[in-house]
């Protein structure tokens, strides 16, 4: 008969047992998180390949460049988590660095600071476990005693940007406003904006080394809907359009010569980029990720 009782009462308080366990998750679905990392660019300049470019043969490790990322998580499911973050850094590439002749002649470079405001969402591909203690190793090495959480994410980006390139005098000017393709002084050819969207696509790794702290690594690169990151698209134009032989130069500093030896000066028509490809970006961060209780109102408690 007591037997009888106890395994009523157990099997009454299973339900229970099992919802508690899974939602355990819900008392720390939010998460604050920072990262250090790097950035890298896709486009016209530097890079390996001809003129216009062909994605990854542009890849050029020298452009590499320091990132900053702030953030919060938010898990809407187990397996399934939103975000925002900001993040700040700089973006760069130079035809010096580049392979192809034509590149190194064209000598082009820009440097540019970037600013991005994302809101994406996050799958986990494998989700972290929350538990009180850490597994025990004694069955062997696997990958779930490593209790690692990889996930995927998508989403969109909204981000600020400025190409700024070298003068004759040795500081460096903001090339938007010149028009060095025309832009504002060619009717067909109107000024691009600096603000602009770009679709996130990566994945990531986090580790957990306490209950409420984990550190990660993630890439993400950036499809975007713009060719004037570095400033450079489509073709010069006549030089004679720069009253200014600053913004002259900054639109042509090119370096072709003739067989006697005689510059070349670009005109209409002539390639200086390809419209074909729009410029992409990538960021890869190391993060530091730290689990906010939530209070009973839902809200994270700091």
């Amino acid at each position: 008969m007591n037997r009888i009782i106890a395994i009523s009462v157990l099997l009454f308080l299973l339900p229970t047992f099992v919802m508690s366990q899974s939602s355990r998750w819900k008392r720390t679905r939010y998460e604050l998180y920072g990262g250090l990392g790097a950035t890298n660019f896709l486009g016209e300049l530097g890079g390996s390949d001809g003129p216009g470019g062909t994605f990854w043969k542009d890849f050029d490790f020298s452009a590499t460049r320091p990132l900053m990322v702030v953030g919060l998580w938010y898990k809407v499911l187990e397996p399934l988590a939103v975000r925002g973050a900001l993040s700040y850094g700089w973006l760069s590439g130079d035809d010096k660095n580049a392979e192809n002749e034509y590149r190194n002649q064209r000598n082009l470079h820009f440097r540019s600071p970037i600013i991005e405001l994302g809101f994406q969402g996050e799958y986990s591909i494998i989700k972290e476990r929350i538990t009180r203690h850490r597994r025990s190793r004694r069955g062997g090495f696997s990958l779930a005693s490593l209790n690692l959480n990889v996930y995927a994410f998508t989403g969109v980006n909204f981000f600020w940007f400025n190409p700024k390139a070298k003068g004759l005098d040795g500081k460096w000017y903001a090339l938007q406003p010149i028009g060095t393709e025309g832009q504002g002084k060619i009717a067909t050819r109107e000024k691009y904006s600096r603000l602009q969207m770009s679709i996130p696509l990566g994945f990531g790794v986090k580790y957990p080394l306490t209950q409420k702290i984990s550190v990660g690594l993630e890439y993400g690169g950036r499809f975007t809907f713009t060719d004037y990151i570095d400033d450079v698209s489509t073709t010069y134009v006549e030089n004679t359009l720069f009253t200014d032989p600053n913004e002259a130069y900054l639109a042509d500093p090119s370096e072709f010569y003739t067989a006697n030896g005689d510059r070349l000066v670009m005109g209409p028509n002539d390639i200086r980029g390809n419209p074909k490809y729009n410029d992409y970006y990538m960021f890869m961060v190391i993060n530091v990720t730290y689990k906010l209780r939530t209070g009973r109102n839902g809200m994270p408690k700091f």
